[in-house]
């Protein structure tokens, strides 16, 4: 059980909470060339099905459409992305440039409803890609009689397969990816050049699409018109930006953190060039070769529009070759997203304490994953139809969210022509956000599913591991070292500073002395902790020490009282020696309401919580730090 154990937990950063970044580690970190093809296997995949799509929503004027598409990839979310590279060096993306706005509570329920809407995203991209590769798959003609009917089975064993890769190493995985990706662009490329070739060998085929067009929108303006309004149904072409920026800890490029944002933003515009050829090349082929019938629901070019013409054009045999790679590559592009929620989670949950310490480890929060896949998948019966609108929003309000923190850092860095800029970008974005949402409730009403969820079990987490020590260092400065070495026996009175002036401490002072039967000619040390915000859950500790009316008084900044006087006591023991006791009155009041109060402000009933944390840290009486309340 070691063994397993140990495996599990490969990862987990034993010392520090904040981001663990994998830069010493080669075997986690690999060209951007190959990172690439770790997201492009979501962002890719969709050649499969959105020449299909933007035809259904837009009939002739796809490709117009499309066109749009790839001006909004390359002049919106293509710069939006490049900047949240250079501001979320460590994967965190906009949700890290978005927290910084908001303080205290209110940035972190913020950043929850966002990390929902992550889940939305990413979940469901492992899902939907999965059961649409199930789809491929059962309609394939060599299929086996005894599959069919079985959507569910299959596209679980799919997930279960995915997570089985993630489970051996994010090494295997991106060689997976780069295999599948390499595959799968040159049979595209090879459909698409083979069709294009058909267009211009035969311009009677464009000229009748143009007749097509001109009957059904004769002024250009109405054409430009169509294709705004159709556009909000394309967006998922978008998809790729928000999973690139999440594996970016797993690029390996010279440079430190620097590098890695040059290599980012590298990887974001080739996979953006590479789509926007081949987003128009295949919108134009398809709309111009394939009969508008094939494309409705039941027709033979129903979601796979480039498998058709790989059929028809390059003959049996490459187009089952074809189907092969899409079914390939369609499982895989799960393997994007649980990339990306493999980096993001450990970064937010454990740092907020509302996530056990285990999930900062890849393999506990690859099973975890799994099985949420695996509840969905069965909730939804497998079918893509259904999990399209919860994807389609995730997508979308992760890049709606990513261009506000964009154009805010503009306003406040980049001049006007910037924010001006980005502002237009925003409020495009807005609109085919709110457009989809009204068009497709059930997305919101999915991601508000994760978002309750998420904030129920962080809650949960948060108060279960409230008497963890919670401080990742502590240091005296020279004054405190002095007060504590010139002590025989270390005496520290808890104090809640109030007026801090000379009435206050003295009569603290006699309270004490009072209450425990100290001696006037025992030497005293008060210990105050206040608390600039209390939603952070761990907290660095420095100690100042100073004389203030006769009194020598140590002084320190935490999230929470208790444990900040827990951790106080536990390094005086181990620095000097010397078992320290901490002395407090009882705290008057309802014990529930002081519980509420620890959770929330950090404070609360400070005697017993601190006694809690000692007892879980010390489990031997006899070198615990001495806890007297009276």
């Amino acid at each position: 059980m070691t063994g397993v154990r140990n495996w599990l937990l490969d990862g987990v950063p034993r010392e520090t909470p904040g981001p663990h970044l994998p830069d010493g580690d080669d075997q986690r970190q690999h060209p951007w060339w190959m990172v690439m093809c770790l997201t492009g296997v979501d962002y890719f995949s969709t050649l499969g099905y959105q020449p299909g799509i933007a035809f259904l929503a837009a009939g002739v004027v796809s490709p117009v459409a499309t066109l749009l598409l790839v001006a909004l990839t390359l002049f919106g979310a293509l710069p939006i992305y490049r900047r949240v590279a250079g501001e979320s060096p460590y994967g965190q993306g906009s949700i890290a440039m978005l927290e910084k706005l908001l303080p205290r509570w209110g940035g972190k329920l913020f950043v929850l409803m966002l990390l929902g809407f992550v889940a939305t995203d990413f979940v469901i991209t492992i899902t939907l890609s999965a059961a649409d590769a199930t789809a491929h798959a059962l309609e394939n003609p060599y299929a086996p009689a005894a599959l069919h009917g079985e959507r569910v089975t299959v596209t679980l064993v799919l997930i279960a397969a995915l997570g089985a890769v993630f489970l051996a190493g994010f090494s295997e995985a991106i060689k997976i990816a780069v295999a599948l990706v390499a595959t799968y662009l040159l049979l595209n490329l090879v459909v698409v050049v083979v069709a294009v070739q058909r267009v211009l060998t035969h311009t009677d085929l464009v000229v009748h699409w143009r007749h097509l067009l001109s009957a059904a929108h004769p002024e250009p303006l109405a054409v430009a018109g169509v294709a705004l309004l159709v556009f909000p149904k394309l967006a998922l072409g978008l998809s790729g930006f928000e999973t690139g920026v999440a594996v970016m800890p797993l690029i390996r490029a010279p440079g430190g953190i620097a590098g890695r944002v040059r290599a980012t933003r590298r990887l974001l515009t080739v996979a953006a060039l590479i789509m926007s050829v081949f987003l128009i090349a295949s919108s134009f082929a398809t709309t111009v070769l394939i009969p508008a019938r094939a494309f409705e629901p039941g027709g033979e070019a129903n979601g796979r529009a480039l498998a058709y013409l790989a059929h028809q054009y390059l003959g049996g045999a490459f187009g089952t070759v074809y189907d092969v790679a899409t079914i390939a590559i369609l499982w895989f592009a799960g393997a994007s997203a649980m990339a990306g929620l493999l980096n993001i989670v450990p970064r937010y949950l454990p740092r907020y304490g509302m996530a056990p310490e285990w999930t900062r480890a890849p393999r506990p929060l690859v099973l975890v994953f799994v099985a949420v896949a695996f509840l969905i998948t069965v909730w939804f019966h497998a079918d893509v139809d259904a999990q399209g609108g919860a994807y389609a929003t995730g997508v979308l309000v992760l890049i709606l969210s990513a261009a506000v923190a964009v154009t805010i850092s503009a306003w406040r860095r980049s001049g006007r022509a910037a924010t001006l800029a980005f502002a237009a970008v925003t409020l495009v974005f807005a609109y085919t956000t709110v457009d989809n949402v009204i068009e497709r409730p059930d997305g919101v009403r999915i991601a508000s599913m994760f978002i309750i969820a998420i904030i129920l079990f962080s809650l949960v987490s948060r108060a279960t591991r409230s008497t963890e020590l919670r401080v990742t260092d502590i240091t005296f400065d020279p004054v405190a070292e002095r007060f504590l070495a010139e002590t025989e026996v270390v005496r520290i009175i808890a104090n809640e500073p109030d007026a801090r002036d000379r009435a206050e401490y003295e009569e603290k002072d006699r309270e004490q002395r009072d209450y425990h039967h100290l001696p006037d000619t025992e030497p005293l040390i008060f210990l105050e902790v206040t608390v600039p915000d209390a939603s952070e859950f761990a907290s660095e500790l420095t100690v100042t020490g100073e004389e203030r009316h006769g009194y020598r008084i140590l002084r320190t900044e935490s999230a929470t009282v208790a444990n900040a006087i827990a951790a106080v006591l536990l390094e005086v023991r181990d620095t000097t020696g010397k078992r320290p006791h901490v002395y407090f009155n009882w705290a008057e009041g309802n014990p529930v309401a002081a519980m509420l109060r620890y959770l929330v402000l950090g404070e609360g009933d400070i005697p017993p919580l601190t006694h809690e944390i000692l007892r879980r840290r010390v489990p031997d009486p006899r070198e615990r730090p001495q806890v007297h309340v009276a």
